[in-house]
């Protein structure tokens, strides 16, 4: 006879990358029951959830569009209504997203374009510039970037590449991924000239997953309009209405966006620039540990620019023979802390940990001793240490 596991105390700390902690206000109002259709309370949660979102992405030009979708469901609606099959995208290297996206894309009928990765480092802005200046024809019709790439923990310069885009003088939009860095970070749709910007629920909006968000400006409307691909569900121009049942091409998914309100109503109490300090500074003190740790000589970061490392994950590179899935099992298992692995390029070859959302110091705390306590039994080097460089990094010292 099989008997269950015994209850463990406490709570597991989540410091994966997304999804991420649920604040309890966020399950509160997920628990509501869900309303009729025609109940002015849906059209009233559906409106705060764009408003918020606009707010958030610092935009006043941008429509936004919901899906229940997880972020590869933005990226199709993306897809299917700014290129026609056939047609052709730039796609920056970034790593595993940015490559996740062009495969995506090209398996959608389009055509890909992709400048080199350079492993560790943010996007070449100078490589994109030479490929749209190589365009002639302006065959290119738009720039899929991500901002910060989850698998690499590396954040780029969105503003950069509307430079390179400008001085190219190429009429390609701008599209940026947000996913991994909307409520962790300044973003600024509008003065960065973003045409399109691409979010999710599950990550720095502390909701689970299953919202898609798309913010799109006239210029990127315009060529959905003009754009006679077949498609339905992803559709901007057939969403683009008063009615709810049509802005979702059905029923909306009511409770989540009554979490995502309540987030929403979270971040906007704390204040934005609040909310990007504790994030700075959450991510300062996760930082201070890998500094430690690495003068064993076994770890380090993949993020070779400073100032590019993210500040809603650090990836840590690992040195061959450390075997990251039973760091991560230990990790888990004996100390409650779950952290995530390495994707794409990197399987095998780093770790990271999460530190955005619903996050606090004494849980990034908790999270760095955790790792710090399965390193040890995994015998991983540490050098002296990361965990009190934590603390005094959030002391201030």
């Amino acid at each position: 006879m099989t008997h269950p596991p015994a209850r463990i105390p406490g709570r597991r700390l989540l410091h994966a990358p997304g999804p991420t902690p649920l604040p309890d206000a966020v399950l509160h109002a997920m628990s509501a029951q869900p309303m009729d259709l025609a109940d002015p309370r849906v059209d009233a949660t559906i409106a705060a959830c764009e408003n918020g979102l606009k707010r958030l992405l610092r935009t006043t030009a941008a429509d936004v569009f919901l899906y229940a979708a997880n972020g590869h469901g933005a990226w199709e609606a993306v897809i299917e209504n700014l290129a026609a099959i056939g047609e052709c995208v730039l796609v920056p290297g970034t790593g595993h997203f940015s490559e996740s996206w062009a495969v995506q894309t090209e398996a959608c009928g389009r055509q890909v374009l992709r400048t080199p990765w350079r492993e560790g480092w943010p996007i070449d802005a100078g490589a994109v510039e030479q490929a749209l200046r190589d365009d002639k024809a302006h065959a290119i019709k738009a720039v899929f970037a991500v901002h910060t790439d989850t698998a690499s923990g590396v954040t780029n310069d969105i503003a950069a590449l509307r430079s390179a885009i400008d001085a190219a003088r190429h009429p390609a939009l701008l599209v940026a991924d947000v996913v991994a860095s909307l409520g962790a970070v300044p973003f600024a749709m509008d003065a960065w000239g973003v045409d399109v910007a691409v979010g999710a629920s599950q990550k720095g909006l502390m909701c689970p997953p299953g919202v898609g968000c798309v913010a799109v400006n006239a210029a990127a409307f315009a060529v959905a309009e003009r754009n006679a691909s077949p498609r339905f569900y992803w559709d901007w121009v057939r969403r683009k209405s008063d009615l709810s049942y049509r802005k979702f091409c059905g029923t909306a998914p009511q409770n989540l966006l009554m979490g995502l309100e309540a987030a929403l109503g979270l971040i906007f109490s704390e204040g934005l620039e609040a909310v990007w300090q504790r994030h700075a500074q959450l991510a300062g003190a996760v930082q201070a540990a890998v500094e430690g740790w690495r003068e064993g000589g076994a770890l380090d970061f993949f993020a070779q620019e400073a100032t590019s490392r993210s500040l809603s994950v650090t990836t840590i590179a690992v040195s061959p023979g450390i075997d990251t899935d039973a760091l991560r099992t230990v990790a888990r298992e004996r100390f409650q802390v779950a952290i995530a692995g390495g994707l794409g390029p990197l399987a095998g070859r780093a770790f990271r940990i999460g530190h955005l959302g619903d996050c606090n110091p004494a849980m990034i705390l908790g999270a760095i001793a955790g790792v710090e306590a399965a390193l040890e039994t995994q015998g991983v080097p540490v050098g002296n240490g990361g965990t009190r460089r934590a603390v005094l990094s959030l002391a201030g010292r």
